[in-house]
């Protein structure tokens, strides 16, 4: 045990009315009961690359392949929908790698030791950021190089480290590297507490893993599905987040947002938190909700919406990438009600004409560079439907939106390689 233990607990107990209400799995490996991983082949070092939920774990997609050929790679994320997430791309199934996918243990000493027993890596890779100082302090002990790759530090998460950095210090100076995606970032990690010849800008692997494509598998089966009718317009508004208050919601404004664009516009709303279904499909008068119809078939049919209304509600996990290959228009959610804002990439790669609302500093260096080649367009909720209607109405303008994303995309690619090669490098003095 250590000093941080009883903190933990304390802090458990105190926040569980709020963390309790959503369903968790896997406790024991929450709590370092991993499955010991067999040793690994001679002169092949092990990586772990930690990534924390779905968004990293994506971003991980062009980076796992390049590791593979010189290292043994596990990954390991913290909750439910990233586990699933991971294990679709790299767990055996049709993903670009097939690598062990484990739960990420919580911070308390005996969890993280457990933890390390079993997984025994000769080197550790945070995605983005990540940082929890018995897990870095237990790595240190066992002389595990741990590097954070893709580094992200936000101004609002910034703020708050900043206020405890007498106690996290240490930790950022711990680290054997910091790879992050800016200048803007390294110089808020160099002022956490990361050595400045360890810190260097390499760039989003984001812009990697984006895959550029014009058609996508399983789209035409999802419309099909779904009762989406092709020779109308349709929307798609993908990561959506509840507003400030529980009146308001980005269902309810796309909803508001297609009536003004014309009554021939249909929508599809896909909410980033499985919690928010139900909330969701309240604010989306008759929708056909996706879980109802790929039931099986002799359902009773409630719930099942009507495909005439043009109201449809994504209420399952992996399919966004394939309603976005649907759309004439992407709105990315998040970004209208201060939640900061989702990833715009995926519907850019597939050529979609893309919408973001003005909240976006999670990904600020991201909408910033497509701004900066015209290729998104940025507007608050008022003005929504007006760019709906606009963009719908003229499909040249949003052919060379779309493209001029692409091309932003393109000219940022790069990362995973610069990430992939300070990886090999870490895992070979590691696995000495």
């Amino acid at each position: 045990m250590n000093m941080l233990d009883p903190l933990y607990a304390l802090a458990g107990l105190l926040t569980a009315p709020v963390w309790s209400r959503k369903a968790r799995a896997d406790w024991p490996a929450r709590f370092g009961r991993t499955a010991p991983l067999p040793g690994a082949a001679a002169g092949r070092p092990r990586l772990l690359i930690h990534a924390v939920s779905v968004g990293e774990v994506g971003a991980l997609r062009s980076l796992v392949p390049l590791l593979t050929a010189h290292a043994e790679v596990v990954i390991s994320v913290g909750t439910d929908t990233g586990i699933a997430r991971a294990r679709e791309l790299f767990g055996g199934g049709t993903g670009a790698a097939r690598v062990p996918v484990v739960r990420y243990p919580l911070d308390f000493s005996f969890a993280v030791r457990r933890f390390l027993d079993a997984v025994r890596p000769d080197a550790v890779a945070l995605v983005e950021l990540e940082l929890w100082p018995t897990f870095i302090r237990a790595c240190r002990r066992r002389s595990i190089p741990v590097a954070v790759i893709n580094g992200r530090l936000s101004s609002r998460s910034f703020k708050g480290y900043r206020r405890l950095r007498p106690f996290l210090r240490s930790t950022f100076a711990s680290l054997d590297g910091a790879a992050v995606q800016d200048e803007t970032y390294a110089e808020r990690f160099i002022a956490m507490g990361v050595p400045a010849d360890r810190c260097t800008v390499t760039g989003s692997m984001k812009w990697d893993a984006a895959a550029i494509a014009d058609s996508v598998a399983g789209a035409d089966a999802l419309g099909a599905a779904l009762g989406i009718d092709r020779g109308r317009p349709l929307v798609v508004a993908g990561s959506t987040g509840p507003g400030q208050s529980a009146a308001e919601n980005e269902e309810a404004l796309m909803h508001a947002a297609c009536l003004a664009a014309g009554p021939e516009v249909q929508l599809l709303c896909a909410p980033r938190r499985p919690e928010r279904f139900d909330e969701a499909a309240a604010a989306l008068p008759g929708c056909v909700r996706r879980s109802v119809v790929s039931s099986a078939a002799g359902g009773d049919g409630r719930g099942r919406g009507s495909a005439s209304a043009g109201r449809f509600l994504l209420d399952t996990i992996g399919e966004l990438r394939a309603a976005y290959a649907l759309a004439d228009v992407a709105v990315v959610g998040r970004s209208f009600f201060g939640l900061h804002g989702s990833d715009p990439i995926e519907p850019i790669a597939l050529g979609k004409a893309t919408i973001i609302g003005p909240a976006y500093g999670d990904f600020g260096t991201i909408v910033e560079a497509f701004r900066g080649a015209e290729g998104i367009v940025v507007c608050s909720g008022a003005e929504v439907g007006h760019h709906v209607g606009g963009l719908l109405s003229d499909p040249a303008r949003r052919r060379a939106l779309g493209e001029r994303g692409r091309a932003c995309i393109r000219a940022h690619q790069g990362a995973s390689q610069r990430h992939a090669d300070l990886l090999w490098s870490l895992a070979r003095a590691g696995g000495r």
